[in-house]
């Protein structure tokens, strides 16, 4: 609490920004009061170390409760609920909401959920293209989710908290993996060959794929990453192919009919990799 506090105090003695500089969409989603605080307070949280207030502030951007900040939105996909909640009908939900209690509140729960690692774990995170990924040799385990063929729109579900990321993000996120058959090929090709060198004797490789209940490429891409197992992972079997169907409550965009379920295919390395 000690960090967020010193980090609110430092936000308060920034200037206060011109809200000309912000997008009207942007706009659109705050009381103007409460954007100047989140906008100060996003910028001491670009500073290095303070990555987990920022996730706790994208936490409680947008939302219709009053625990959030945004007018009243929905809290995944950003859009504005205005005509579920009209201004004239819920005048408190178009109020000023100050960011400093509801941000040490998040921080609260964030702390309910958190479970100390082992003194011997260790992590580390980077973020790169599949093709300039580097695994390290003899990995127990791989476990990912390509990104869903021409399912979700990555950078528009996720464009208010990126912008507040990195206003550049918003045009720099999307992602022709998600929209071209052979950029999704060439990344899963990619991961394969990186997976068949580094995996070892009986490690395994995990993968999340969103289906779709249609007879095409892109409704089918487990197939694929299949083949592409197959063809480049040659040390590597399938073992199991688990289908999990996704009910409308867990959608991101309730009205995507397009991912119907995911598909979990496990491979296992049972033979030494080809030399």
């Amino acid at each position: 609490m000690a960090m967020a506090e010193t980090a609110l105090q430092e936000a308060a003695l920034l200037p206060m920004p011109d809200l000309r500089s912000v997008p009207a969409w942007v706009r659109d989603f705050f009381h103007p009061e409460t954007l100047r605080e989140v906008l100060n307070f996003a910028t001491v949280c670009r500073r290095s170390s303070n990555e987990f207030l920022m996730a706790n502030l994208l936490g409680i951007l947008h939302h219709q409760r009053p625990g959030f900040l945004s007018y009243p939105s929905s809290h995944l996909v950003p859009y504005l609920r205005d005509k579920k909640y009209p201004r004239r009908k819920f005048p408190e939900m178009y109020a000023y909401r100050e960011l400093r209690p509801r941000l040490l509140a998040k921080i609260r729960r964030s702390y309910k959920r958190f479970q100390r690692p082992p003194a011997s774990m260790k992590a580390k995170f980077k973020g790169t293209a599949v093709q300039q990924l580097a695994l390290p040799s003899q990995i127990g385990a791989l476990i990912t989710s390509p990104p869903y063929m021409n399912a979700l729109d990555y950078g528009r579900d996720n464009r208010l908290r990126l912008w507040f990321i990195d206003p550049l993000l918003v045009e720099k996120v999307d992602n022709d993996v998600t929209q071209r058959r052979q950029a999704f090929i060439d990344a899963m090709t990619s991961l394969a060959v990186k997976v068949e060198q580094s995996l070892k004797p009986k490690g395994y490789c995990v993968f999340v794929v969103g289906e779709a209940l249609r007879r095409s490429f892109t409704a089918h891409p487990s197939e694929a990453v299949i083949n592409i197992m197959a063809h480049q992972a040659r040390s590597l079997r399938l073992k199991a192919v688990l289908a999990d169907k996704i009910p409308d409550v867990r959608r991101t965009r309730r009205e995507c009919k397009g991912v119907k379920l995911e598909h979990t295919l496990v491979f296992q390395r049972i033979k030494a990799r080809a030399r």
